[in-house]
């Protein structure tokens, strides 16, 4: 019997670095699952560049959609990530409807914007969209400022206390997530996240590093998804990621690389093939 698991994967591509499929295809893939993607744009390099080149997959995502139907395909977790129109996330939302099956799990890492800013690209009727879809979820991992605006929550600042999260943690999980992940909480030297299942609140923290890397919270979400799918609890899960997250991320800062090519997983991929 063919026990190899599959999970569609939904974000952008950006061609030359560490950050979206191009973190996530090869972490799930190393993990023994077998990553189906579908882009929502093909990028030559990430946006935090001066100069880059897009092409807009919306238009191209039913098709894909319409052709895995066609082959009979349905997945074991379906992941999405960034998502550039208000189109896309319906799209996604009709995906997950039409391609779960008994048993599966939703991750949705709702990028929406960080340090306070929602990006300029997201309105507020996609923000109101992207609620729909946590609400489909099994595991939604938002930062503060996506937490704050899914929870109708004031923003001030990453370095929030444990009340606040649990607060933002039960809001996001009313929209109707079984399980949220709050990532990225600074605070006394550290950075924390946290997870609320079951209505219990959980925190899992690392030394807050000085340097940021373009796609960590990639490499983190993709890692959550993937070991959820091979049926590890959620909490195994981020206390796994935040202690690998960490080792890289401080490796590849001691490498002297820069912030736009991201943290350096390759050093690093027997631990994920060994979970």
């Amino acid at each position: 019997m063919n026990d190899i698991k599959n999970m569609a994967v939904i974000n952008d591509l950006s061609g030359s670095d560490r950050c979206s499929l191009g973190v996530a295809i090869p972490i799930i893939n190393a993990m023994g699952i077998h990553c189906c993607a579908m882009p929502t744009a093909i990028l030559s390099n990430h946006t935090g560049y001066d100069e880059y080149y897009f092409d807009d997959y919306t238009d191209k995502m039913p098709e894909f959609a319409k052709k895995w139907q066609g082959m009979g395909l349905s997945f074991d977790a379906i992941y999405s990530g960034f998502l550039g129109s208000g189109a896309q996330i319906q799209i996604v939302e009709d995906f997950v409807r039409e391609f779960a099956r008994e048993g599966s799990r939703v991750i949705v890492d709702p990028v929406m914007g960080d340090n306070g800013e929602i990006y300029t690209t997201y309105t507020e009727a996609m923000c109101r969209e992207m609620k729909k879809l946590v609400g489909l979820a099994d595991v939604v991992t938002p930062n503060v400022t996506e937490a704050c605006q899914l929870a109708d929550a004031e923003y001030s600042g990453e370095e929030i206390e444990d009340d606040f999260a649990g607060e933002l943690c039960r809001k996001i999980h009313s929209l109707g997530a079984e399980c949220v992940v709050l990532t990225g909480v600074k605070h006394s030297g550290e950075i924390s996240n946290y997870v609320y299942e079951n209505g219990l609140l959980s925190k899992y923290s690392s030394k807050l590093l000085s340097t940021y890397f373009a796609g960590t919270g990639d490499v983190f979400s993709s890692i959550i998804a993937g070991m959820v799918c091979k049926g590890y609890s959620v909490s195994e899960s981020v206390r796994f990621a935040t202690d690998y997250t960490y080792k890289v991320t401080k490796y590849t800062a001691e490498c002297g690389f820069k912030w736009q090519e991201g943290i350096c997983i390759e050093k690093f991929m027997r631990d994920l093939v060994e979970i």
